[in-house]
């Protein structure tokens, strides 16, 4: 079997949504729902949606109407999916100078605590700005303890890092720091199934993963494959915001057998593609090593993930 482990080598109004997630990694109660903010809130659309009294009461319905879709797919039965984990992404949001907006928000508020108290688990605001924490601040008197104990904020810097307190990462849109892509010709390979590993790598430090392939058998989709046989390793790796270099090689098991040098080390740039994917064809035990170099003053999150894929002889 193929394991991996770190070694540390040196010291608004929504929108319809965009995708699902799984559960929260320590939780299979709980089913996701993303709710993004339109690009930007133009004076047509702000008027059409919140203008008087009844666009107000049409988009309650609606945001109601979008909270029972999700609820129908509750499973309440023992070890059922019995909640809902919600994230808004408030980075297009408007300013809180709208009051119509604020009337809606409130009200919103208002039936989702009096008539939806237990299903919502969490509820994750993303890309806040400051003005919304102080709008919260403003109506967090009129909410019960417990609903205001399920709100969690995070800014743009840290949505990946609170994202990853309650989804696993391959859940996570890549847009939002995670793996999580539409399957297409160029991701073949992984998919939402696929889990990922989570590494902090810690400020001006070296940070190695090895990715061990074990002396006799590999399991390969309820297959067992005898390592004389060659495979091909597939990977892929993630650091959220890079500004890191990062390279791979393969070591050998045997002494006598030189090192393969798979990447060398490249400096990757927030311009960089966000995910990299390699591969490498295994003919012989070893491992191999992936290599992330942090020069700056911040922690960073390394994503990884791997598939190994038998080869005709």
């Amino acid at each position: 079997m193929a394991d991996g482990h770190p070694t540390s080598t040196t010291p608004p109004p929504p929108e319809p949504p965009i995708s699902s997630h799984s559960p929260p990694p320590s939780t299979t109660t709980t089913i996701g729902e993303v709710i993004e903010q339109p690009e930007s809130m133009n004076k047509e659309l702000y008027e059409k949606m919140f203008c008087d009294g009844e666009k107000r009461l049409r988009f309650l319905r609606w945001r109601i109407q979008f909270l029972e879709r999700s609820i129908r797919k509750l499973d309440f039965r023992s070890g059922g999916v019995s909640s809902i984990f919600q994230i808004s992404d408030l980075k297009n949001s408007t300013g809180p100078a709208k009051r119509e907006l604020r009337l809606a928000t409130r009200k919103a508020l208002q039936l989702l605590q009096d008539n939806y108290p237990e299903f919502v688990a969490k509820q994750v605001f993303i890309s806040a700005p400051w003005w919304y924490l102080a709008f919260y601040t403003m109506i967090s008197p009129f909410m019960t303890q417990r609903t205001k104990s399920k709100f969690v904020f995070a800014s743009t810097a840290r949505t990946p890092e609170t994202l990853f307190k309650y989804v696993n990462p391959e859940h996570v849109p890549i847009q939002y720091g995670g793996l999580s892509v539409d399957y297409c010709d160029c991701n073949p390979e992984f998919t939402i199934d696929d889990p990922a590993s989570v590494v902090t790598v810690k400020p001006t430090t070296k940070q190695t993963v090895e990715i061990i392939v074990n002396e006799f058998l590999v399991l390969i989709a309820g297959q067992m494959l005898n390592l004389l046989q060659k495979c091909l390793f597939v990977w892929e790796i993630r650091v959220v915001g890079w500004e890191v270099s990062y390279s791979t090689e393969y070591v050998p098991n045997n002494e006598s057998h030189y090192t393969i040098i798979i990447q060398k080390a490249r400096k990757m740039t927030q311009t960089d593609e966000p995910v990299i994917s390699h591969s490498f064809k295994i003919c012989e035990l070893g491992k191999i090593l992936l290599t992330i170099d942090n020069p700056t003053s911040k922690k960073k999150t390394l994503l990884y993930r791997f598939k190994v894929f038998p080869l005709s002889e």
